[in-house]
């Protein structure tokens, strides 16, 4: 789902500032818009996809290979010698079987059914 939207400065600071599994030229691209200092330019927001930010496709997966994933939690699906680097390589070769995985994910949560009533939560703040 993060090949397409945008996400605000305060969701990625620390890995464009703190972290070295990442590209040092888009670390930059997004320090420009995004200052080190907490509470300056917390809600300016970046491209998830900073080459198709309004297409979806499989580009979110190559920029992962390009040490390119915005937030922490993405870049750690390829680290190198992860369980998840082969899926990773895969769908950024291979933008059908993205596509085509997608899609039955999105319909087998689709089949989810939600708790109501008692069984189940209403969360006004999901983070």
């Amino acid at each position: 789902g993060h090949t397409i939207g945008q996400a605000r400065c305060t969701t990625f600071r620390a890995r464009i500032y703190n972290e070295s599994n990442i590209d040092s030229s888009f670390a930059r691209t997004r320090q420009r818009n995004c200052p080190r200092a907490t509470g300056s330019g917390d809600n300016n927001l970046a491209p998830l996809d900073i080459h198709t930010p309004t297409y979806f496709d499989n580009g979110y997966f190559k920029n992962l290979i390009d040490r390119r994933g915005l937030f922490h939690s993405d870049q750690q699906l390829f680290t190198g010698g992860g369980p998840t680097n082969s899926i990773v390589r895969g769908y950024s070769n291979n933008p059908r079987s993205f596509r085509s995985d997608f899609a039955a994910a999105m319909i087998k949560m689709g089949d989810i059914s939600p708790l109501t009533g008692t069984k189940g939560e209403i969360r006004k703040n999901c983070r």
